[in-house]
């Protein structure tokens, strides 16, 4: 089991900055660890995913998650290749109207996962990924 919090400065608004983290068939144009990201179910701003992931080795889970434009997404795991998995972002505006995004993640893997790729998700990994979604924001963001 495993849990990581990290925050990043961005240079767009919270809805900008929401609209990538909430456009989640996109994940594997700017995730290189992500080869696939399949809408299963769309209910408003609660919307069910399907994962592949390829890090180590190739895992798949269904997550649900569960939006609020401009302020944050959490999202908890329906099934797959891991015991747990939820996290979040939650968006906060800064006087200057750009985003410092906080994000935490909870992984758990099973026995069939090795131990490596919690560590390398939440450690290595981690910082990457938050630096991969600012460049996606920003980039088609406008700014503030």
């Amino acid at each position: 089991m495993a849990s990581a919090q990290q925050s990043i400065d961005v240079g767009v608004s919270p809805d900008a900055f929401y609209a990538v983290i909430s456009d989640y068939e996109a994940y594997p144009e700017f995730l290189p660890l992500l080869e696939d990201v399949r809408v299963v179910r769309r209910e408003g701003d609660v919307v069910d995913a399907e994962f592949t992931l390829h890090l180590i080795k190739r895992l798949r889970y269904t997550l649900r998650l569960d939006g609020r434009p401009g302020l944050g997404l959490s999202w908890t795991l329906l099934e797959g290749d891991f015991v747990a998995n939820a996290g979040g972002w939650t968006l906060e505006p800064l006087p200057d109207g750009t985003t410092r995004a906080h994000y935490r993640l909870h992984v758990e893997v099973g026995i069939f996962v090795p131990g490596a790729i919690v560590t390398r998700l939440v450690g290595r990994d981690l910082p990457q990924t938050l630096e991969a979604f600012k460049a996606r924001a920003e980039s088609i963001g406008a700014p503030p």
